[in-house]
C-alpha cells in the first residue's frame, strides 16, 4: 500500500464523479477518469470551468492544472496505476456487485477502492471483488466539490488499516471524515435526510404547505443553527443552564404525540404534481445552473464565515 495517494482513479463522471475531479485537481491529485458514455467528457470539462471559481476561492488555489487530469475510454487503463479508487455508479446492487468485480480485477492489490454509494451496504456490493478488506463506502455530499463531509463505512472484512489510509487521503483533500462504526443502509446523514423529506411529503400530500413553505421552515429556523452545531448541540442549547437533562425532561414526553407519519406516502400524480409545480416556481425562471452558481456562492461564503465560529466552539 502506498505511503501517500496521490493518483486517483473516478469511475463514472456523473454529478458526484465530476465533483470528486474537481475537488481533487484542486487538491493537486493525479486524476483518472472513466466513463462508458464518453460524450459526458464534453459536460465534465464545462462543469470544471463553471465551478472552478467558486473552488479556486474556497481553498485559496491560483490556477488549475489540467495536467493532471486524464480521461480514459478503457477501464483497465483507468486503474491501472491508481492508489485510491472512487466508484461513482447508479444506485444498483446488481450493478455495483459487477463493477467491483471488474474494478477488483485491474486495480493494484493494494489499491483502496471506495464507493460513492449513499446506501447500499459496502459487504454486498463488494460481495465479488477480489481483497474486500481494502473496499469501503466513502459516501460524499453534493456538492462534492465545496462540502466537506465524507461518511467512511467498513463492509464486514474492511481492515482498519485501510480505513486509516482513506481517512488521512480524504482529510488531504479537505474533508472532514465521518466513521461510521458498522455498515447499515443509508449510513446516517441520508438516514436523517430522509426522515425530513418524508415528513415533508405527508405535510405537502396533505395540503398543509407548499414546498416553499417547508423549504423556507428549515432555511429560516433550524436550518441556520444546524450548519454550526447540528441537531444534538442544538437541543443540548434548548434545555437552558441543565442542558440536554432539562430539555429531555421537557420535552422528551412529545415523543410520544403523533405528531411525525414517518412511512412514506404514496408518490400519487397529485403528489408529484404539487413537488414538480412547487420547486417550478420556487425557481423562479432560473435554470439548474444559474441556481447552482447562487448556491455555490453562497456554500463558500458560509463556510469561510464558519470556520471563524468553528475555532472558538470545537
Amino acid at each position: 500500500m502506498p505511503t501517500k495517494i496521490n493518483k486517483v482513479a473516478v469511475i463514472g463522471t456523473g454529478v458526484i464523479g465530476a465533483g470528486w475531479i474537481i475537488r481533487c485537481l484542486a487538491h493537486n491529485k493525479i486524476v483518472y477518469a472513466y466513463d462508458k458514455d464518453i460524450k459526458l467528457k464534453k459536460n465534465l470539462i464545462a462543469e470544471i470551468k463553471r465551478t472552478w471559481p467558486y473552488v479556486k476561492k474556497l481553498f485559496n488555489k491560483k490556477k488549475l492544472n489540467l495536467k493532471n487530469f486524464k480521461y480514459f475510454t478503457s477501464i483497465e487503463e483507468t486503474l491501472r496505476d491508481a492508489d485510491l479508487i472512487q466508484e461513482c455508479a447508479s444506485e444498483n446492487y446488481t450493478l455495483k456487485t459487477k463493477l467491483m468485480s471488474t474494478i477488483g480485477k485491474y486495480a493494484k492489490p493494494n489499491a483502496i477502492i471506495s464507493s460513492s454509494s449513499s446506501g447500499l451496504l459496502p459487504t454486498k456490493i463488494y460481495s465479488k471483488c477480489i481483497n474486500p478488506e481494502r473496499t469501503m463506502i466513502g459516501h460524499p455530499f453534493n456538492p462534492v466539490y465545496l462540502l466537506p463531509a465524507v461518511e467512511i463505512v467498513p463492509g464486514k472484512k474492511t481492515l482498519k488499516r485501510y480505513l486509516n489510509k482513506a481517512k488521512k487521503f480524504y482529510k488531504e483533500i479537505s474533508m472532514n471524515p465521518i466513521m461510521v462504526k458498522h455498515e447499515l443502509p443509508g449510513y446516517l446523514s441520508d438516514r436523517l435526510q430522509e426522515a425530513l423529506w418524508r415528513e415533508g411529503l405527508h405535510i405537502i400530500n396533505e395540503g398543509y404547505a407548499t414546498t416553499e413553505d417547508l423549504d423556507r421552515a428549515i432555511e429560516d429556523g433550524p436550518g441556520l443553527r444546524w450548519s454550526l452545531m447540528g441537531t444534538f448541540l442544538t437541543f443540548h442549547l434548548a434545555g437552558g443552564k441543565s442542558g440536554m437533562k432539562h430539555m429531555l425532561e421537557q420535552f422528551g414526553p412529545a415523543l410520544k404525540l403523533p405528531w411525525t407519519k414517518l412511512k412514506a406516502p404514496k408518490l400519487s400524480n397529485k403528489l408529484i404534481d404539487r413537488l414538480i409545480e412547487g420547486t417550478k416556481k420556487q425557481s423562479k425562471g432560473k435554470s439548474v445552473v444559474q441556481i447552482s452558481n447562487i448556491r455555490d456562492e453562497y456554500l463558500v461564503e458560509l463556510q469561510k464565515l464558519r470556520k471563524k465560529y468553528e475555532k472558538r466552539l470545537r
